[in-house]
């Protein structure tokens, strides 16, 4: 029987517009606003956090290989100390094109690091979490 797991981020009921005005850094915080406005556009979904400091799109139920499922966001991002942090569920195996477009940034496991959004072509990235959103629902199913 597969262990349905309890993650320490949970969604919850916090304001996703008063964490994103708490971000320090001011060009940091109004590329968080047009990460919001790309996402919810992608996703058709509203932000919710995740968490003290993830605002996430959506949710689908994952099962793993080890048998542990849980719930996770479908998309979402963090603006960390070094970068904005976007989760793009599923890796990067099968988006090596439109990373080669997408400008300066890197990424590890579903993580995708970028310091500034003007570092990156904005339409390649709504590309991007666009295939990744598809890609997790079909997985996901």
């Amino acid at each position: 029987m597969a262990k349905k797991v309890e993650l320490k981020t949970q969604v919850n009921d916090a304001s996703v517009e008063d964490f994103l005005n708490s971000v320090t850094d001011e060009q940091k915080r109004q590329d968080c606003f047009e990460i919001l406005r790309l996402m919810g556009q992608v996703t058709k979904e509203e932000p919710k956090m995740w968490g003290s400091s993830i605002v996430g799109f959506g949710s689908y139920h994952y099962k793993g290989a080890s048998g542990r499922e849980g719930d996770w966001l479908l998309t979402g991002f963090s603006p960390r100390k070094e970068n904005l942090t976007l989760y793009i569920m599923g890796g990067f195996d099968l988006h090596q094109d439109l990373l080669k477009k997408l400008g300066k940034h890197k990424t590890s496991g579903g993580c995708l690091y970028i310091k500034k959004l003007e570092d990156v072509d904005k339409e390649v990235l709504k590309e991007l979490v666009a295939e990744s959103v598809i890609i997790t629902k079909k997985l996901s199913k």
